[in-house]
């Protein structure tokens, strides 16, 4: 069966209250145990953020705003009346960290929003579960099943890294405090790296009358879990056999080990991200459709720190596909990394910026180091009438 043109006709982004710089980020998350972290000046040196946004409201040092309800917020930016909104066919969205555990993220948003009945999807995982939010949006309106479709991701991730959720490990091992006041540097480090935010895409089967539209060329998405094990994850323990899921602890261990906590192993992270998600998918990719680097006027990546920027491009060159860094476009360091969220809100800044012309090709990338998945989507600029 032929796929159907589909076109990205609307693109909008959430960022919660006013950006937080790098001096307000422990005082908005809190103080582990009452003591301050000794990594968070070396990781925010070398992410490169200077600002980013979360839903705890400064006045009361509470959560403003729930998943669900950020989510919202961006996807009727899409809409221009309720009408647009009422005709929704199909509703994808997406975040590694929703609100609950049942019912799912995507129908709790759906809630929000208040639209009738209508196809609601949720897809789950780390960063790479927008893009797989939006591969099955585009599918179902290529594929004839939808007139039209909204893909979401967002991320909350400020609730999971508030000193809150670690008190209780730092006070289990309260001997250890004078020698190492800090966490473990895994969980400790993703608290200076991860920030919220939503961003939605509208897409249908036709360019919008007026304006810019993004035609969806392809999205690739593989998995490299067969070669690597977990290296992000959340409700587990690493054990001697692998992950320990939360449910083999009781409440008292759970809290004692922050299991529920976000952990990394860096070591892990750094010697395979670029060589499994950038030189090995990218080859992957192209071999299915052939595509030169001259052919590419933006390039929109999504890492989680400045750190990579160069390392990424020696992946590229390592391949002989080389995209010169004048043709990048990255929001990372005024928007924060935002996991799912933060390729739709790439795209939301640059579509907005007057800088694109009919014609013009965007490449998006977009790893995980949950357990080593890549993402690529090709996307042509669409004019419509001035």
């Amino acid at each position: 069966m032929a796929l159907q043109p589909v076109y990205i006709s609307a693109i909008a982004a959430e960022l919660p209250y006013d950006a937080v710089n790098n001096e307000q980020m422990e005082a908005r998350l809190g103080m582990v145990a009452g003591k301050p972290s000794r990594a968070r000046r070396l990781i925010l040196r070398s992410n490169g953020i200077t600002q980013r946004h979360y839903v705890i409201d400064p006045a009361t040092g509470e959560p403003g705003l729930t998943n669900a309800e950020l989510s919202a917020r961006a996807i009727r930016k899409l809409c221009r009346d309720s009408t647009q909104l009422n005709s929704l066919e199909c509703l994808v969205a997406s975040s590694s960290a929703p609100d609950q555990l049942m019912p799912n993220h995507a129908v709790m948003v759906h809630g929000e929003l208040g639209n009738p009945p209508c196809e609601v999807v949720s897809t789950a995982g780390i960063c790479l579960c927008g893009v797989s939010a939006l591969k099955y949006a585009w599918m179902s309106v290529a594929s004839g099943n939808s007139r039209n479709a909204v893909a979401c991701g967002s991320e909350v991730a400020s609730n999971m890294m508030h000193a809150r959720n670690f008190d209780a490990e730092a006070q289990a091992k309260v001997a250890e405090l004078d020698k190492q006041p800090e966490l473990a540097f895994e969980k400790d480090f993703l608290r200076w790296m991860l920030s919220d935010g939503a961003g939605a895409v509208w897409l249908q089967n036709e360019p919008a009358a007026k304006g810019l539209s993004l035609r969806v060329h392809w999205i690739e998405i593989l998995s490299f879990a067969n070669q690597l094990p977990a290296c992000m994850y959340a409700g587990a323990e690493q054990g001697e056999h692998g992950l320990q899921s939360w449910t083999r602890f009781d409440a008292d261990s759970r809290a004692a080990k922050s299991v529920m906590a976000v952990k990394q192993d860096v070591k892990l992270l750094n010697d395979n991200i670029v060589r499994v998600t950038v030189e090995q998918a990218l080859q992957q990719v192209l071999a299915k459709h052939p595509l030169q680097p001259q052919q590419i006027d933006y390039f929109l990546p999504h890492y989680s720190s400045e750190y990579f920027r160069d390392r990424l491009l020696t992946g590229l060159e390592n391949i002989d596909f080389v995209i010169p860094q004048h043709k990048w476009f990255t929001n990372l360091t005024t928007c924060g990394n935002t996991g799912s969220a933060s390729i739709f809100i790439m795209l939301a800044e640059l579509f907005h910026s007057g800088k694109l012309q009919n014609g013009e090709k965007l490449l998006c990338y977009v790893p995980e180091s949950g357990r080593f998945s890549s993402a690529f989507m090709l996307l042509e600029v669409v004019a419509g009438e001035a």
